[in-house]
């Protein structure tokens, strides 16, 4: 795995509050979105912000919204191909992680999984197929 993140998204609980916040707040460019879209990204340096509804990301991981097991934000590590999702997935796993959501094709067009680090930060590996954005 490159030692790089692609994408952070955080778990809210009112995007038009966290657009507001990062895009009129803070200056972050929000790229073009459609009005009733569930999620808002913001191009950062070297990296993206993402927000999307708490329980929506939750419910992605496979995980429950209670407090007990997500803590609002995950990492995302985009990769070139669909083979390549299954091979980081493997090596996190080899090296102590827990797969939390094995690679599965997405409802928002691309091929990802999730795992979780020694202290259960969810990493979610992603090939997005960008002809779907």
């Amino acid at each position: 795995m490159d030692p790089r993140i692609t994408l952070v998204t955080l778990g809210v609980t009112g995007i038009d509050e966290s657009i507001r916040f990062y895009r009129d707040g803070l200056g972050f460019p929000l790229q073009d979105r459609q009005e009733d879209s569930d999620v808002a990204f913001f191009t950062l340096d070297g990296t993206w912000l993402s927000i999307y509804p708490r329980e929506l990301l939750a419910e992605d991981a496979t995980i429950s919204d209670d407090g007990t097991g997500f803590s609002g934000v995950t990492l995302a590590h985009n990769v070139s191909t669909e083979a390549e999702v299954d091979t980081i997935l493997k090596e996190a796993e080899a090296a102590g992680g827990r797969i939390v959501k094995p690679a599965q094709e997405v409802f928002w067009g691309g091929y990802s999984g999730y795992f979780a680090d020694p202290d259960d930060h969810l990493w979610e590996v992603a090939y997005p197929d960008l002809t779907e954005w």
